[in-house]
């Protein structure tokens, strides 16, 4: 008498293979690391207030070039960079140039004390659930996003250093010739 083998339950090969693709999926998002929005995405909506209490809605740029740029109060290239941001938009916002700059700390009184000892005229936004963050996936701190008219990211900067101060520009008024 041959005995057939019985063939797993239906039940079975499901759940085993449901269980392969949570080990797939697991591996997948501890492994590799998260990539920051890339050159030529479209640029996700911020909707949130400013320290003035107005909603900055990407949306109602269109147009405009926008530099989104996320900061930290602990982030010591951020203190540099900050009155660099704050020349750009005295030099291009005539121009269309339109600086949003992203806090990420998790207290909002953290930023106000930043911003108290490092006034700025551009408008600021506090991300303390990093909910725009998220979106963006900023590599580092800073990290800047350059929009085009249109609302498409079409140019990343990571960190900064004072040479890289002419390149940004350089993107910028680029971008403001269009």
């Amino acid at each position: 008498m041959n005995a057939r083998p019985t063939a797993p339950s239906k039940s079975a090969m499901t759940r085993a293979a449901l269980s392969a693709l949570a080990v797939v999926a697991l591996v997948a998002t501890s492994v590799l690391p998260a990539q920051a929005l890339s050159r030529g995405s479209r640029a996700p909506e911020i909707n949130l207030r400013d320290t003035d209490g107005r909603t900055v809605r990407l949306s109602q740029l269109r147009g405009k070039v926008v530099l989104v740029d996320f900061w930290a109060s602990w982030c010591g290239p951020c203190r540099q960079e900050m009155p660099f941001l704050e020349r750009l938009h005295d030099e291009y916002a005539d121009q269309g140039l339109v600086i949003v700059g992203v806090n990420i700390d998790t207290e909002e009184g953290n930023m106000r004390r930043f911003l108290r000892r490092t006034p700025v005229s551009f408008r600021v936004v506090h991300d303390g659930n990093h909910r725009v963050a998220d979106r963006y996936n900023p590599p580092r701190m800073p990290s800047s996003f350059l929009i085009d008219q249109r609302g498409v990211v079409r140019y990343v900067h990571e960190g900064f250093r004072a040479p890289d101060a002419r390149v940004i520009e350089r993107q910028v008024k680029r971008l403001l010739e269009n």
